[in-house]
């Protein structure tokens, strides 16, 4: 699973319904699936909704977590995961963390001009997995830029509402897994003719069989469930 932020809303906080919005994403690195998402003002609640939903759909699979260099990610994936385990000591057995549950950080150094001059990969918790890096889920952030003038920083089509920017990056997550075809999901049919199965993140992740529209999304019950 990768961590990831989308741009904010454009404004400022004058009302409660103005001013910075932002969108945490928990992106599955093998389908490209959004598992989860939360918006609201930048904090660590945000995050931990985002994970939290996480957990939950994932029925507290234990997961390969991978993010940038954010100090509070293993606190909030600790008091997601944590469990008591008991001892033969007299007293509360101690919270752990079960060692599958692992968090490899990929940290960026940068001058005081903003230019990279080192990335260091760390083990937050457990043992560090390869392949690391965010770089799937920062695409994703950079798409949905492309795809959404809302979440640019300087526009003339931004959000005035926090309801319209949260139902905006809502149908673009919708139109990620379940409608677009990813380019990098594609498989080779078997008739040799270079010609390629298309699959949406959902069908790569087995969720449906198909490329959903627009149309049977306001027809039909998606085949998930919070």
């Amino acid at each position: 699973m990768n961590f990831g932020r989308s741009c904010k809303k454009n404004g400022a906080a004058c009302q409660a319904d103005e001013g910075e919005r932002w969108g945490c994403l928990v992106q599955d690195r093998a389908s490209r699936f959004v598992v989860a998402s939360a918006t609201g003002p930048l904090s660590e609640e945000l995050i931990e909704q985002a994970v939290t939903i996480t957990v939950q759909r994932t029925h507290q699979r234990e997961l390969h977590w991978f993010s940038d260099g954010w100090h509070g990610y293993q606190n909030i994936l600790r008091r997601a995961y944590r469990q008591l385990a008991p001892t033969a000591k007299p007293g509360r057995p101690p919270w752990v963390v079960p060692e599958t549950v692992t968090l490899t950080k990929t940290v960026k150094h940068r001058d005081e001009h903003g230019r990279l001059l080192s990335v260091e990969i760390r083990a937050a918790l457990g043992a560090a997995i390869e392949p690391t890096g965010t770089v799937h889920v920062e695409r994703l952030n950079g798409a949905l830029r492309d795809r959404l003038e809302a979440l640019t920083r300087k526009t003339h089509a931004f959000a005035k509402r926090d309801a319209t920017w949260d139902a905006l990056v809502g149908l673009q997550l919708f139109d990620h897994n379940f409608h677009r075809a990813h380019r990098a999901l594609q498989l080779p049919l078997a008739d040799g003719r270079r010609r390629y199965h298309h699959r949406s993140p959902a069908m790569a992740l087995g969720l449906t069989d198909h490329c959903w529209s627009f149309l049977e999304l306001l027809t039909t019950r998606l085949p998930i469930t919070p």
